[in-house]
């Protein structure tokens, strides 16, 4: 086992652990915090599979701006055990059947997959490097890139103008 599989496996246990710790945790802070480790290990993987652009966009898009976001939303709310609503029984029946529903519809849906060996050349390549993104987007994709730049700009100077007191 070689240090790649190593931290390709620490990463997944990581990933795997704080999923699970998303959904079972009963305070919504812990849950939100779990999911930024999750965030922060999937973006590992990215930087073993040589995405190293997808990797930053990760943590700085999700683990910074949404997580954050988040967090501002539940500290906000008013989560007291009193103002919480009595759950009726039916209703995590029927949720359980609907979960299991949909397990079922993931299994026969993934049972004549096949699964192919080697999909990840890890550590080789030049596919997923920042280098490659800036040279094609600033070279074939040129022109797109501005049109957004100026529809950006436009959108930025719109809310300025909305958001501005007279």
């Amino acid at each position: 086992m070689n240090i790649t599989q190593l931290l390709f496996w620490i990463l997944t246990v990581i990933a795997i652990g704080s999923a699970l710790m998303v959904i079972t945790s009963k305070n919504p802070v812990y849950s939100v915090l779990g999911l930024i480790i999750t965030f922060f290990a999937i973006s590992g993987h990215y930087i073993l599979m040589n995405a190293q652009f997808l990797a930053i966009v990760n943590i700085i898009v999700y683990a910074g701006a949404i997580m954050v976001l988040f967090l501002f939303v539940i500290m906000l709310m008013n989560l007291s055990k009193a103002t919480e609503t009595l759950k009726n029984k039916w209703m995590q029946i029927v949720g359980a059947i609907a979960g299991g529903c949909l397990f079922l519809v993931l299994v026969a849906a993934l049972r004549n997959t096949e699964v192919k060996k080697n999909l990840v050349e890890m550590g080789t390549g030049n596919i997923g490097l920042v280098k490659n993104l800036g040279h094609e987007l600033f070279t074939t994709f040129v022109i797109p890139f501005e049109i957004a730049s100026i529809l950006f700009l436009s959108a930025m100077v719109g809310a300025v103008v909305i958001g501005k007191k007279e």
